[in-house]
């Protein structure tokens, strides 16, 4: 028996749970340089807002429907997610953490009533963390998903489903009517595992609900679409294809790129940029216990400024010897930089990709007692230095990102304080759990 637990808008409830004012109002989370809404409340939902629909699109209905806008606080909703999925596997002796606000849990041999079970876990996520939630219990992940799907949109939209299925729903306690009712009245482009191309075309030929898709022939669909889809059907038909992912797979390469809030002319904010990247690509990479053995570095200029002179260089700078170490990522990332940089150019983004990542420990590097590491002019293979890196994460972790960090990463402009290259995020709200200088104030 599987369950999932996911919490109901997740950015906007983050934002809700320190700033009471904004419940009850439709609110909308901004993508990074506020351009397009990442998240909505359900009251700005009924508003008609679309997920991604540009800001400048909506922005009128801010006098016209009293629309909230906040800029995206990645750092609040990461804390909140780790907070919330603690909580979470209290409830079951395995758990799969699906995404920031997913989490999937294994109740296979777990008696009693999950109903009431699946209620409690709501109330002490709700109690503990400020965060709604829905839960969804099925014997497969698919019907997993869509029974909290189900559960979701019963409490959303009264009458959509039965309302005993709002909050917390398990299709294995439904009739097979009842299920079947369930089905009929959930459109087949709500199934985990039917994008938006395949479900078009499940449309166009006449499946439209999951209980259309059900009664497909498995065979067919597999030749006409994919295997994919063909497990797709097997779940929800009861038959177990997907398994408990306790450890996620570790990643082939770590990507960390932003466009800029203002465009950057000089060499000194790209390498301010740069460093930061490379320095949050280490500390992923070290999450997952791995070595990367080469840095790749970009930055571009604007393709819709048509009256700018256009630049997108790009290069992969092979390391020494494969490692995780901070300072040796930067510096080669670094010396990417002024490889490429040319003046004259209005740069928006810029990138780095760690790749050819292996386990650490097990790297095949060229034994080189006197050649200096890439990206670290003059400085000779160095000793292990993981327990450095580990202090620095802990501290990072701990006093919030970027507490320690490189140098190459600190330059700020005098006058504002702020880096000159940073996401424009003029809406963002404190970052209240990470940081002991944005802390709300309480006066007795």
């Amino acid at each position: 028996m599987f369950d999932l637990v996911d919490a109901n808008n997740m950015y906007v409830s983050c934002e809700r749970v320190f700033q009471p004012r904004l419940c009850g109002r439709p609110v909308v989370v901004l993508s990074s340089n506020d351009g397009a809404c990442i998240a909505r409340s359900n009251e700005a939902k009924d508003l008609g807002v679309k997920m991604a629909q540009p800001w400048f699109q909506v922005r009128h209905l801010e006098r016209s429907a009293g629309l909230l806008a906040v800029s995206a606080n990645f750092e609040l909703y990461g804390d909140m997610s780790s907070r919330m999925m603690a909580v979470v596997a209290r409830f079951a002796p395995r758990q799969e953490v699906y995404s920031i606000d997913e989490s999937f849990l294994d109740f296979d041999g777990v008696r009693g009533d999950l109903v009431g079970i699946g209620r409690d876990l709501r109330a002490t996520v709700l109690m503990e963390t400020g965060l709604p939630t829905s839960v969804g219990f099925g014997p497969t992940k698919t019907l997993a998903k869509l029974a909290n799907h189900i559960a979701k949109t019963a409490d959303r939209k009264p009458g959509s489903y039965p309302g005993h299925l709002a909050q917390v729903c398990n299709l294995v306690t439904l009739s097979e009517a009842d299920r079947l009712k369930a089905f009929a009245a959930t459109e087949v482009g709500n199934v985990w595992g039917v994008g938006r191309k395949v479900g078009a075309r499940l449309v166009e030929g006449g499946v439209r609900t999951v209980l259309d898709l059900v009664r497909c022939d498995v065979a067919t669909l597999r030749k006409q679409f994919s295997v994919v889809l063909e497990k797709t059907v097997l779940e929800l038909r009861g038959t177990s294809c997907l398994s408990m992912d306790e450890a996620p797979a570790a990643k082939q390469q770590i990507l960390v790129s932003r466009s800029f809030g203002k465009a950057v002319t000089d060499v000194a904010g790209i390498v301010e940029a740069v460093s930061e990247f490379a320095s949050r690509a280490a500390e992923s990479l070290r999450l997952q216990d791995g070595a990367a053995g080469a840095v790749n570095v970009f930055f571009t200029t604007s393709p819709f400024r048509q009256s700018d002179r256009q630049h997108s260089p790009s290069v992969t700078v092979p390391l020494v010897r494969p490692t995780s170490d901070t300072r040796h990522l930067v510096g080669a990332a670094v010396a990417a930089v002024h490889r490429l940089f040319r003046p004259g150019f209005n740069y928006v983004k810029a990138g780095v990709m760690l790749v050819d990542l292996q386990p650490a420990g097990q790297q095949q590097g060229e034994l080189d007692l006197f050649s200096a590491v890439a990206g670290a002019p003059g400085e000779q293979l160095q000793r292990d230095r993981s327990a450095l890196m580990a202090t620095m994460d802990e501290l990072n972790r701990r006093f919030g990102r970027s507490s320690v960090h490189i140098g190459s990463a600190s330059t700020t402009t005098h006058e504002t304080d702020e880096r000159s290259w940073a996401t424009r995020q003029e809406r963002r709200s404190p970052r209240f759990t990470t940081r002991w200088d944005e802390m709300p104030m309480v006066r007795a």
